[in-house]
């Protein structure tokens, strides 16, 4: 069984049936049938505001409080005033016993889970995260594997990463499916959506998509663009 094979929505008493987030299709969903993670890898892509952020923050932080006894400090992603409450009412159910390793990684808190890797020597290098740059400091982390076999969690890594480095991350991330890993990950990256073996989820107006990767809105965009940017930057 995968660390994650499923996601339901165990509301708690004190849900509020009015939040925001279940306007977001993906999110209404999740909400009414559950999630089921039948791959290894599960890539999941959208626009902007489709709620690829919220969707992976909740399983994130709902897979977080699930952890007894000893935790992992570096499951602590770090929280945001857009944070929701999504997480306390999401139960997560998978193989047992949960594996601990794993972990959430976006952008706007890697430097402090880096720094706390760096402080509790959580590397097998000497050069510290930090001493390296953005993207390096996440290829060299993740590829480190620090803290086991587990969950990972990647929230639009291309932000950090050249277009090799997204190669390089492909790489990474077979080598983690390979130790018994189970990866989640949001991208605006076509590159990174071609993930050997993913399961590609596609969130769109009607919630979650289940799509092929030449049939994503991401790729065709893409693809016409670099055929012809001039047929799009002509409009700015």
């Amino acid at each position: 069984m995968l660390p994650l094979s499923r996601v339901e929505f165990a509301p708690q008493e004190r849900f509020d049936p009015a939040s925001w987030y279940l306007e977001v299709p993906a999110i209404a969903e999740l909400c009414r049938r559950g999630i089921e993670f039948t791959s290894p890898v599960t890539v999941i892509v959208g626009e902007n505001g489709a709620g690829k952020s919220t969707l992976v923050e909740a399983v994130a932080g709902a897979w977080q409080a699930g952890f007894t006894g000893a935790q992992d400090l570096m499951w602590s992603a770090g929280g945001s005033a857009e944070d929701t409450d999504l997480p306390w009412h999401l139960r997560c159910v998978g193989a047992r016993p949960r594996p601990h390793g794993g972990c959430f990684l976006r952008a706007e808190s890697m430097h402090a889970m880096f720094s706390a890797a760096d402080a509790n020597r959580i590397r097998v290098s000497d050069q510290g995260f930090n001493e390296l740059s953005h993207g390096q400091s996440f290829l060299h982390y993740v590829a480190e594997r620090p803290v086991g076999v587990g969950l990972w969690i990647l929230d639009e890594p291309e932000a950090a990463l050249s277009f090799q480095s997204c190669l390089a991350l492909l790489g990474v991330i077979g080598d983690l499916v390979a130790e018994g890993s189970q990866v989640i990950m949001a991208t605006h990256s076509p590159v990174l959506a071609a993930c050997p073996g993913a399961e590609i989820w596609e969130l769109t107006e009607d919630g979650i998509e289940h799509a092929a990767w030449p049939e994503l809105d991401l790729v065709r965009s893409w693809r016409s663009f670099l055929d012809a940017p001039d047929r799009f930057l002509r409009h700015l």
